[in-house]
Protein backbone atom coordinates (compact mmCIF):
# COMPACT_ATOMS: atom_id res chain seq x y z
CA UNK A 1 0.00 0.00 0.00
CA UNK A 2 2.76 2.31 1.04
CA UNK A 3 4.11 2.06 -3.01
CA UNK A 4 1.12 2.38 -4.47
CA UNK A 5 -0.25 5.71 -2.75
CA UNK A 6 4.03 6.75 -3.24
CA UNK A 7 3.07 6.43 -6.98
CA UNK A 8 0.36 8.49 -7.21
CA UNK A 9 -0.01 11.50 -8.55
CA UNK A 10 1.14 14.38 -6.10
CA UNK A 11 -2.67 15.97 -5.72
CA UNK A 12 -3.74 12.55 -4.64
CA UNK A 13 -0.77 11.78 -2.52
CA UNK A 14 -1.54 15.11 -0.43
CA UNK A 15 -5.18 13.78 0.44
CA UNK A 16 -5.17 12.79 4.51
CA UNK A 17 -4.97 8.74 4.37
CA UNK A 18 -8.43 8.23 5.74
CA UNK A 19 -9.40 9.22 2.29
CA UNK A 20 -6.84 7.16 0.26
CA UNK A 21 -6.87 4.11 2.56
CA UNK A 22 -9.67 1.95 1.09
CA UNK A 23 -9.10 3.03 -2.26
CA UNK A 24 -5.46 1.65 -2.27
CA UNK A 25 -6.96 -1.43 -0.44
CA UNK A 26 -9.16 -2.27 -3.25
CA UNK A 27 -7.05 -1.42 -6.31
CA UNK A 28 -4.57 -4.27 -4.62
CA UNK A 29 -7.14 -6.60 -4.36
CA UNK A 30 -8.34 -6.02 -7.99
CA UNK A 31 -4.90 -6.41 -9.29
CA UNK A 32 -4.29 -9.39 -7.15
CA UNK A 33 -7.48 -10.95 -8.76
CA UNK A 34 -6.62 -10.08 -12.01
CA UNK A 35 -2.84 -11.72 -11.25
CA UNK A 36 -4.18 -14.53 -10.30
CA UNK A 37 -5.74 -15.09 -13.92
CA UNK A 38 -2.24 -15.56 -14.97
CA UNK A 39 -0.62 -17.67 -12.44
CA UNK A 40 2.87 -17.62 -11.39
CA UNK A 41 4.31 -18.22 -15.03
CA UNK A 42 5.19 -15.12 -16.22
CA UNK A 43 5.55 -13.90 -19.66
CA UNK A 44 8.20 -12.44 -21.50
CA UNK A 45 7.06 -9.21 -21.38
CA UNK A 46 6.71 -9.47 -17.62
CA UNK A 47 10.12 -10.38 -17.01
CA UNK A 48 11.58 -7.93 -18.87
CA UNK A 49 9.54 -5.41 -17.81
CA UNK A 50 10.53 -6.85 -13.94
CA UNK A 51 14.37 -6.33 -14.29
CA UNK A 52 13.76 -2.94 -16.15
CA UNK A 53 12.30 -1.75 -13.09
CA UNK A 54 14.36 -3.63 -10.46
CA UNK A 55 17.61 -2.33 -12.32
CA UNK A 56 15.90 1.59 -12.28
CA UNK A 57 15.13 1.34 -8.75
CA UNK A 58 18.43 -0.10 -8.13
CA UNK A 59 20.18 2.67 -10.53
CA UNK A 60 17.72 5.64 -8.60
CA UNK A 61 18.80 4.03 -4.91
CA UNK A 62 22.48 4.42 -5.93
CA UNK A 63 21.71 7.79 -6.97
CA UNK A 64 20.06 8.59 -3.53
CA UNK A 65 22.94 7.64 -1.64
CA UNK A 66 25.89 9.14 -3.34
CA UNK A 67 23.53 12.58 -3.09
CA UNK A 68 23.09 12.01 0.62
CA UNK A 69 26.78 11.94 1.17
CA UNK A 70 28.34 15.09 2.75
CA UNK A 71 29.19 17.61 1.04
CA UNK A 72 32.45 19.42 3.42
CA UNK A 73 31.99 23.52 3.61
CA UNK A 74 35.06 23.65 2.36
CA UNK A 75 33.93 21.92 -0.92
CA UNK A 76 30.96 24.54 -1.13
CA UNK A 77 33.34 27.67 -0.75
CA UNK A 78 35.96 26.45 -3.37
CA UNK A 79 32.82 26.01 -5.89
CA UNK A 80 31.64 29.40 -4.64
CA UNK A 81 34.86 30.83 -5.07
CA UNK A 82 35.56 29.40 -8.77
CA UNK A 83 32.51 30.67 -9.97
CA UNK A 84 32.45 34.24 -8.54
CA UNK A 85 36.29 35.39 -6.98
CA UNK A 86 36.85 36.44 -10.37
CA UNK A 87 34.16 36.73 -12.43
CA UNK A 88 33.52 40.10 -14.08
CA UNK A 89 29.44 40.45 -13.11
CA UNK A 90 28.89 43.13 -15.84
CA UNK A 91 27.30 46.41 -15.69
CA UNK A 92 24.19 48.08 -14.70
CA UNK A 93 22.71 51.02 -15.88
CA UNK A 94 20.08 53.75 -14.90
CA UNK A 95 18.81 55.82 -17.34
CA UNK A 96 15.71 57.82 -18.07
CA UNK A 97 14.50 58.77 -21.96
CA UNK A 98 11.67 60.49 -23.86
CA UNK A 99 10.26 58.93 -26.58
CA UNK A 100 8.99 61.31 -29.26
CA UNK A 101 7.71 60.04 -33.31
CA UNK A 102 10.50 62.19 -35.39
CA UNK A 103 14.36 62.74 -35.16
CA UNK A 104 13.06 66.60 -35.30
CA UNK A 105 11.47 66.50 -32.28
CA UNK A 106 14.66 64.92 -30.82
CA UNK A 107 16.78 67.47 -31.60
CA UNK A 108 14.32 69.99 -30.31
CA UNK A 109 14.49 68.27 -27.24
CA UNK A 110 18.22 68.09 -26.76
CA UNK A 111 18.66 71.39 -27.81
CA UNK A 112 16.47 72.45 -24.57
CA UNK A 113 18.05 70.13 -22.07
CA UNK A 114 21.26 72.29 -23.77
CA UNK A 115 19.48 75.27 -22.91
CA UNK A 116 18.85 74.30 -19.23
CA UNK A 117 15.43 73.08 -19.04
CA UNK A 118 14.81 69.82 -16.46
CA UNK A 119 14.85 66.35 -18.16
CA UNK A 120 12.02 65.39 -15.58
CA UNK A 121 9.74 68.00 -16.68
CA UNK A 122 10.42 67.51 -20.50
CA UNK A 123 9.69 63.47 -20.18
CA UNK A 124 6.61 64.54 -18.64
CA UNK A 125 5.52 67.03 -21.02
CA UNK A 126 6.42 65.30 -24.45
CA UNK A 127 7.04 61.35 -24.03
CA UNK A 128 4.88 58.92 -25.83
CA UNK A 129 6.18 56.25 -23.77
CA UNK A 130 5.08 54.96 -20.61
CA UNK A 131 7.71 56.27 -18.38
CA UNK A 132 6.77 59.51 -19.74
CA UNK A 133 4.04 60.45 -16.34
CA UNK A 134 6.94 59.03 -13.89
CA UNK A 135 9.91 62.16 -15.97
CA UNK A 136 10.90 59.47 -18.04
CA UNK A 137 12.54 56.82 -15.58
CA UNK A 138 13.91 53.36 -16.25
CA UNK A 139 15.05 52.04 -13.02
CA UNK A 140 18.26 49.90 -13.70
CA UNK A 141 18.53 47.37 -16.19
CA UNK A 142 21.31 45.57 -17.64
CA UNK A 143 22.65 44.13 -21.27
CA UNK A 144 20.28 42.33 -22.86
CA UNK A 145 16.84 44.04 -21.20
CA UNK A 146 16.83 47.27 -23.72
CA UNK A 147 16.48 46.45 -27.26
CA UNK A 148 20.23 46.43 -28.98
CA UNK A 149 19.77 51.01 -30.52
CA UNK A 150 19.04 51.98 -27.33
CA UNK A 151 21.50 49.87 -25.77
CA UNK A 152 24.48 50.03 -27.76
CA UNK A 153 23.96 54.08 -26.57
CA UNK A 154 23.52 53.72 -23.46
CA UNK A 155 26.85 51.61 -22.93
CA UNK A 156 29.27 54.42 -24.43
CA UNK A 157 27.80 57.49 -22.50
CA UNK A 158 29.43 58.93 -18.99
CA UNK A 159 27.05 59.35 -16.22
CA UNK A 160 24.58 62.65 -16.26
CA UNK A 161 25.38 62.49 -20.26
CA UNK A 162 22.49 63.42 -23.01
CA UNK A 163 22.50 61.29 -25.88
CA UNK A 164 21.67 62.26 -30.04
CA UNK A 165 18.45 61.08 -30.95
CA UNK A 166 18.33 57.19 -31.08
CA UNK A 167 16.26 55.55 -33.19
CA UNK A 168 14.42 52.46 -32.78
CA UNK A 169 11.29 50.25 -33.35
CA UNK A 170 9.20 52.54 -30.50
CA UNK A 171 10.38 56.10 -32.45
CA UNK A 172 13.15 58.43 -31.57
CA UNK A 173 14.87 58.44 -27.84
CA UNK A 174 16.79 61.05 -26.00
CA UNK A 175 18.06 59.29 -23.18
CA UNK A 176 20.36 60.40 -19.98
CA UNK A 177 22.51 58.37 -18.08
CA UNK A 178 21.46 58.46 -14.42
CA UNK A 179 24.21 55.94 -13.11
CA UNK A 180 25.85 53.13 -13.50
CA UNK A 181 27.00 50.07 -11.28
CA UNK A 182 29.31 46.63 -11.30
CA UNK A 183 26.39 43.73 -10.27
CA UNK A 184 27.53 42.40 -7.48
CA UNK A 185 28.27 38.66 -7.13
CA UNK A 186 25.28 36.76 -5.08
CA UNK A 187 25.86 35.68 -2.25
CA UNK A 188 26.84 32.35 -1.47
CA UNK A 189 23.90 31.40 1.20
CA UNK A 190 22.22 32.81 -2.39
CA UNK A 191 23.43 30.14 -4.29
CA UNK A 192 24.53 27.05 -2.00
CA UNK A 193 21.72 24.78 -2.80
CA UNK A 194 22.28 25.39 -6.46
CA UNK A 195 26.29 24.43 -5.67
CA UNK A 196 25.41 21.69 -3.44
CA UNK A 197 23.17 20.41 -6.54
CA UNK A 198 26.40 20.86 -8.82
CA UNK A 199 28.97 19.46 -6.78
CA UNK A 200 26.40 15.84 -6.19
CA UNK A 201 25.53 16.20 -9.79
CA UNK A 202 29.84 16.14 -10.69
CA UNK A 203 29.65 13.55 -7.83
CA UNK A 204 27.90 11.11 -9.50
CA UNK A 205 29.21 11.63 -12.84
CA UNK A 206 32.68 10.95 -11.60
CA UNK A 207 31.79 7.47 -9.90
CA UNK A 208 29.81 6.49 -13.42
CA UNK A 209 32.92 7.49 -15.06
CA UNK A 210 35.00 5.07 -12.52
CA UNK A 211 32.71 2.40 -13.03
CA UNK A 212 33.07 2.82 -16.67
CA UNK A 213 36.53 2.36 -16.22
CA UNK A 214 36.41 -0.69 -14.74
CA UNK A 215 33.64 -2.41 -16.38
CA UNK A 216 33.60 -4.81 -19.21
CA UNK A 217 31.02 -3.44 -21.38
CA UNK A 218 30.09 -5.61 -24.61
CA UNK A 219 28.16 -3.55 -27.17
CA UNK A 220 25.62 -5.34 -29.99
CA UNK A 221 27.07 -3.27 -33.27
CA UNK A 222 24.21 -1.07 -34.48
CA UNK A 223 24.70 -2.24 -38.03
CA UNK A 224 23.63 -5.95 -36.44
CA UNK A 225 20.47 -5.09 -34.73
CA UNK A 226 19.67 -1.74 -36.79
CA UNK A 227 18.02 1.25 -34.58
CA UNK A 228 14.58 0.09 -35.61
CA UNK A 229 14.42 -2.09 -32.78
CA UNK A 230 14.23 -0.08 -30.10
CA UNK A 231 9.99 0.41 -31.66
CA UNK A 232 9.45 -3.15 -32.24
CA UNK A 233 7.29 -4.29 -29.09
CA UNK A 234 6.40 -7.01 -30.62
CA UNK A 235 10.13 -8.64 -29.64
CA UNK A 236 8.79 -8.51 -26.28
CA UNK A 237 6.14 -10.95 -26.65
CA UNK A 238 8.55 -13.64 -28.59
Amino acid sequence: MILVREGLPEQYRNLPNEQLFDGILEQLIQQTLLADLIGDTDSREIRLTLENDRRLMKASQAVEELSAQAIGEDEIAASYDARYADADMGMEYDASHILVETEEAAVNLIDKLQAGADFVELAKEFSTGPSGPGGGALGWFGLGMMVPPFEAAVVTMEKGAISSPVKTDFGWHVIKLNDTRAISAPALGEVRSEIIAELQRTAIEGQIEELRQQATINRTPVDDIGVAVISQSELMSE
